[in-house]
């Protein structure tokens, strides 16, 4: 989350006025995050989230917030958005597409232990089951197609070394996607992006999944991978811890079990939710907008994780008695 629109408490007030979400009582930007405007927002009635879209526009909107509807609806637990009295949950504030969600309770759980990662691999599990009815269609926006996009933009602030490794991953990947193997990977709505600050716990126990904001329509596998090089990982290195991998893993599999294409090409997509960060946060990097509170991530993290994901490779062993 981040600043790039101020917002005045007047306006605010103004907003979740016309929603009856109550007076508003305080007001406070968030620093954490690079894509969207966002504010924590209390009422006398309860605490919200305001945010303000800055890249993704009225047309795309409705189906990252219709499907937290859907998915609350389906009692996964995730913020639900605000609807006016026409029954409206994207609305405008400032010229901009705004919504309003309910603030999920608890902190954040950024040193988590095998017991956190198998809460987040079971509930991303049944957050894949519950969206499979999901009737809106959207490409996973930072995919394959934006990764070749991008690449060649960020490829002159690389050194030689670095050119080689991301234009070498590039093209497996490309490869990889025109594969029967990978075409037939069980697929749906996806979050795409839930690391540990885009999960609360309220005390040892998960109380939601947030930040919806780059799902879309992808491989269930491809979430995994992503999570799997964030939950499981030493930050410091990137290298993954292998009791925490196996628990998140597990624990996925007992709710929606993987299938024989699943595991084989679980590290094959390790190596592509590395890549697809690393590049994201170079673009971050290199070409950043202004913003109030904007702290962009470093690129080199996910330089080493996918580095080590393609010197050694992670695959999932299920154990006989859950077979």
């Amino acid at each position: 989350m981040a600043v790039f629109t101020e917002v005045s408490p007047q306006e605010a007030a103004g907003l979740l006025s016309t929603l009856g979400l109550g007076a508003l009582q305080s007001l406070q930007g968030c620093a954490s995050g690079i894509e969207n405007t966002n504010y924590f927002a209390s009422t006398d009635q309860g605490d919200y989230v305001l945010t303000l879209f800055e890249r993704l526009s009225f047309e795309q909107l409705p189906f990252y917030l219709n499907l937290m509807h859907h998915l609350a609806q389906r009692g996964i637990p995730v913020p639900a958005p605000q609807a006016n009295a026409k029954g409206e949950i994207l609305h405008t504030l400032k010229g901009k597409p705004a919504a309003v969600v309910t603030r999920l309770k608890g902190r954040n759980q950024l040193s988590p232990q095998v017991a956190d990662c198998a809460q987040v691999g079971a509930m991303l599990a049944r957050m894949h089951r519950a969206g499979t009815d999901y009737p809106h269609q959207q490409p996973n926006l930072r995919g394959l197609t934006w990764w070749t996009e991008t690449i060649p933009v960020v490829r002159p602030h690389l050194n030689a070394e670095q050119a080689a490794l991301i234009e070498s991953e590039l093209a497996y990947q490309q490869d990889l996607a025109r594969s029967e193997a990978y075409q037939t990977l069980p697929h749906g709505p996806i979050h795409a992006d839930l690391f540990r600050d885009n999960v609360m716990f309220d005390g040892p126990t998960l109380s939601g999944f947030f930040d919806f904001y780059f799902a879309g329509c992808d491989t269930f596998l491809f979430d995994i991978a992503v999570c799997l090089n964030d939950w499981c990982i030493d930050l410091a290195t990137g290298a993954l811890d292998a009791a925490r991998a196996q628990a998140f893993v597990a624990a996925y599999d007992a709710e929606r079990r993987l299938t024989d294409a699943e595991l084989a090409l679980l590290p094959a997509l390790l190596r592509a939710a590395a890549l697809r960060f690393w590049t994201s946060r170079l673009w971050d990097f290199y070409l950043p907008r202004d913003a109030a509170m904007l702290q962009p991530h470093d690129p080199t993290h996910f330089e080493r994780v996918l580095t080590l994901r393609r010197q050694q490779p992670w695959s999932y062993t299920r154990q006989a008695a859950s077979a």
